[in-house]
């Protein structure tokens, strides 16, 4: 008998998988990203796309300990994979605006920018950059 995580259904077939590489500006097709650049966003976490798929009322489980095969960098930040339900027992639909795992995609990286901690990160982000280049003094030869 397979083992199979506690929470996890037998029939996962009605599971969607998505890695945060799918939809991350900084990876290149090859790397994984699977929705258009101009669409994508910088670096998501696992967490940020089970937050905005369970708030628009899909059924998301998040595995933490997963990893994206082509994902080289074992930090924390890139682990995880989340699997959303889209359709029924019976072949039925979930949430009808979301069709298919792209539309899901495409959601999750139009919707994560606009979390708090995204929106709080960027403004305190932009601050301490301002703070940064008015330290910086005119270029010269460094004294000995």
């Amino acid at each position: 008998m397979a083992w199979a995580a506690p929470s996890l259904p037998n029939d996962k077939s009605r599971f969607i998988c998505i890695y945060p590489a799918y939809i991350n500006n900084k990876k290149t097709i090859a790397e994984g990203r699977r929705i258009p650049l101009e669409k994508a966003v910088e670096n998501p976490t696992s967490t940020e796309i089970q937050d905005v798929c369970a708030a628009v009322g899909l059924n998301v489980l998040l595995e933490k300990n997963k990893m994206y095969p082509r994902e080289w960098n074992r930090d924390a930040q890139y682990r995880g994979r989340v699997l959303i339900q889209l359709k029924t027992e019976d072949g039925k639909l979930c949430q009808p605006q979301f069709p298919t795992r792209k539309a899901v995609m495409l959601y999750a990286a139009e919707t994560i920018p606009k979390l708090k901690t995204r929106t709080q990160k960027m403004g305190s982000s932009d601050q301490s950059l301002q703070q940064g280049e008015g330290s910086k003094k005119g270029k010269g030869k460094k004294k000995k």
